[in-house]
């Protein structure tokens, strides 16, 4: 039952880890509002599910959320909010069971939205973001049960890359204040909380709408001195957004900043590239890996990949793999092209056929396979600092933790060390994690 007179409430997200971020605040809204947060599997008197929308698929992923929702909790009042309410809100609200469709500005409202509802209506609250340059006033996820906290510093993209929907559904660049963000930063490193990743649409972008200069070097400078014993990670940034002060940043932050950037390159071609409307080159790539590598020992540098993307021939495949596969890259996220209505790449023509996309993808994972190895392999006799996970490796039962450079390690331990951070030794390479020896706390 709910405690306090509250109302059960449960919550699931699709997608990225903005939408993480803002699912963790929702839940901190209810709590203390109140309610009880209860799992997704049910009963629930309410249940919050924060969609996707970056693909078809991840449409056909949300509308099966739904369901699941309905059915786990019969009767209970369905809330859709995220990227596809914003994108798509009449297909939700004709979906079963949905009392509520709110668009992801309207998610700092939530519960006052949920109460002002009467009758059987399917209210639907969903701004119009193009219109909109204002980011969702949320907070982060406290609770020192976690591990990691993700700290969102910025949302929206200005960039009209052609494969996507994000600048629809997300709005315009827009960032958090200075401030704002050491203030919940110190929150975070107060709770105990060991690990603190910023995270937005568009990264690199931050700070642009607010005419302050240094941009997100200048604010990960600023945030250093509050860190405590915690350290910082930050999320995705274009390879042409990496600049000498950051990279010093992190050089000299002995361990504060993560030796650990994802530079989502997309392709490998120039040509792909033009077609895609990125802001980089492939020379950017093939110049800044290499700095980087010299520059921060053991950095591990990933990347995202997409395969098959309209007008990409054989050769045009062949240079992007040939790229990375030179690169010093510890990892790639391999995705197939996926046509999207309302962008630009899906009316183009020359649209590669789905088996020459799975077979590219086929060929890329393999590479991110062997080279992920060769990085685990590589630190084997390290001794590393790692935040361990809340939860147990299922079949062995050991603690999981995760290095600065983003690098799980199976290790034995006592449940004290759940969600803290420990020190290991590196001695073996592992199929798909490290495995480790506890030599700290």
């Amino acid at each position: 039952m709910a405690g306090r007179g509250g109302l059960r409430v449960a919550l699931t997200t699709l997608g990225c880890r903005l939408n993480a971020f803002e699912t963790d605040a929702m839940s901190r809204m209810a709590q203390e509002a109140g309610h009880t947060i209860v799992d997704f599997d049910g009963p629930a008197d309410v249940v919050v599910v924060n969609t996707c929308t970056i693909t078809a698929e991840a449409d056909a992923d949300s509308r099966q959320r739904v369901r699941q929702a309905t059915r786990r909790s019969p009767g209970a009042q369905v809330v859709v909010t995220g990227c596809y309410a914003n994108a798509a809100p009449a297909a939700l609200q004709a979906l079963p069971g949905v009392a509520l469709v709110l668009g992801n500005l309207e998610k700092e409202r939530w519960l006052e939205l949920l109460g002002a509802r009467s009758g059987e209506r399917v209210d639907v609250v969903v701004s119009d973001l193009t219109r909109h340059r204002r980011m969702a006033r949320l907070r982060p996820d406290n609770d020192p049960r976690r591990s990691r906290a993700l700290l969102k510093i910025q949302d929206g993209c200005d960039y009209r890359c052609t494969f996507c929907v994000v600048p629809a559904v997300r709005g315009r660049s827009v960032s958090l204040p200075r401030s704002t963000i050491a203030a919940q930063l110190e929150e975070l490193v107060a709770a105990g909380l060991p690990e603190v990743v910023l995270t937005g649409a568009h990264l690199g972008t931050y700070g642009r709408d607010l005419g302050e200069r240094g941009g997100l070097a200048a604010l990960v400078e600023g945030l250093l001195p509050r860190l405590g014993g915690a350290r910082l990670r930050l999320g995705s940034l274009d390879p042409h957004e990496v600049d000498e002060r950051l990279i010093a940043l992190i050089e000299g932050s002995e361990g504060a900043i993560c030796r650990h950037l994802h530079l989502p390159v997309q392709s490998g071609d120039d040509e792909v590239l033009r077609r895609m409307r990125r802001a980089h080159t492939s020379a950017d790539l093939a110049a800044l890996v290499p700095r980087l590598v010299a520059a921060i020992p053991g950095i591990a540098i990933g990347t995202d990949v997409i395969a098959g993307f309209p007008g990409e021939s054989e050769a045009a495949f062949e240079r992007t793999f040939a790229l990375l596969e030179a690169l010093p890259i510890a990892y790639m996220h391999v995705f197939p092209y996926s046509r999207r209505a309302g962008t630009a790449a899906a009316e183009m023509d020359a649209q590669v056929p789905a088996a020459t996309r799975a077979a590219r993808c086929g060929r890329l994972r393999a590479l991110s396979k062997r080279k992920a190895a060769a990085l685990r392999a590589s630190m084997v006799g390290q001794a590393l600092s790692v935040v361990v996970q809340r939860q147990r490796e299922r079949l062995s039962g050991r603690l999981i933790g995760l290095t600065d450079n983003y690098v799980e390690v199976l290790f034995d331990g006592d449940d004290a060390l759940l969600g803290a951070a420990a020190a290991v030794r590196i001695v073996e390479a592992g199929e798909a994690r490290a495995l480790g020896r506890l030599i700290g706390r």
